[in-house]
């Protein structure tokens, strides 16, 4: 079985067909799935696919360019929601530079960055980290969020190889999606082969980034073996050890395998 442990399947591009492929992932050996907030308005609908199916749990935050939604009530609101039982991860929270240029909206993005890290500390929650043109400020903040005890992925992981082995170091996961199948993914590639399997998971972020041969599709949890075939041709290994070993590395983040 794979396990998924990034998809946003609330978003409204799976609105018309959304139950039918929830219902169809367990049975193309796919669970559970991690279904990952990005905003205030998100929360609810996350909480509510996590409690509708089994083998589904919440990761709960707001990302960068969300971050307009937060103030002091709706993020007490938020703190509230991730005592919920099913929510195993702070996420996705982070830096995105690439929209926001902003000296200003880059300073409330770090602002908010460091509250989220903070709940994570105080909930004992692993985090979901997106970095967007944003390496040394990423890096720099995740430096302390080590320091103080917390645990996560760099998720649709995008920069060096260097600085991969930097977060393995600080015992960071590296999330492994659909680029990784991408011709011009050379960094990515590179990182997949220098890093061991035993820090990758693997992820979709689905309804994006779908692999070849389906790029530019909707993408959703079924093209995961795509890129667990493409790791383990990298890494010259098989494709059913690559799913058995980032298994074991996503339950070890995210969920006691005796809670699942």
């Amino acid at each position: 079985m794979i396990f998924e442990t990034h998809a946003h399947y609330n978003d409204k591009k799976f609105d018309a067909d959304r139950e039918a492929i929830l219902l169809d992932l367990p049975k193309q050996g796919i669970s559970p799935v991690i279904n990952v907030g990005d905003s205030i308005e998100s929360t609810t609908e996350v909480l509510a696919l996590a409690a509708k199916y089994s083998y589904i749990y919440a990761a709960l935050g707001v990302h960068p360019s969300e971050i307009s939604d937060l103030n002091e009530e709706s993020f007490a609101w938020l703190a509230q929601q991730t005592k919920q039982e099913k929510v195993v991860a702070i996420g996705e929270i982070g830096l995105d530079y690439y929209w926001d240029k902003e000296p200003e909206v880059q300073e409330k993005q770090r602002y908010w960055f460091r509250r989220q890290l903070a709940l994570a500390k105080e909930e004992k929650l692993p985090v979901i980290i997106h970095s967007r043109d944003a390496a040394e400020d990423t890096m720099s903040i995740m430096k302390g969020a080590h320091r103080d005890g917390i645990t996560g992925v760099i998720h649709c992981y995008s920069y060096s190889p260097e600085m991969a082995k930097e977060y393995v170091r600080m015992g960071y996961f590296i999330g492994v999606g659909g680029v990784v199948t991408f011709k011009n993914a050379k960094k990515l590639v590179r990182t997949v082969e220098e890093v061991l399997l035993e820090q990758i998971v693997v992820e979709t972020d689905c309804p994006y980034m779908a692999p070849e041969p389906h790029r530019g599709t909707r993408n959703d949890s079924r093209n995961i073996p795509y890129v667990i075939r493409k790791i383990a041709e990298i890494k010259g290994v098989t494709p059913e050890m690559v799913e058995a070993v980032t298994r074991e590395n996503a339950f070890r983040l995210f969920i006691s395998v005796e809670a699942f």
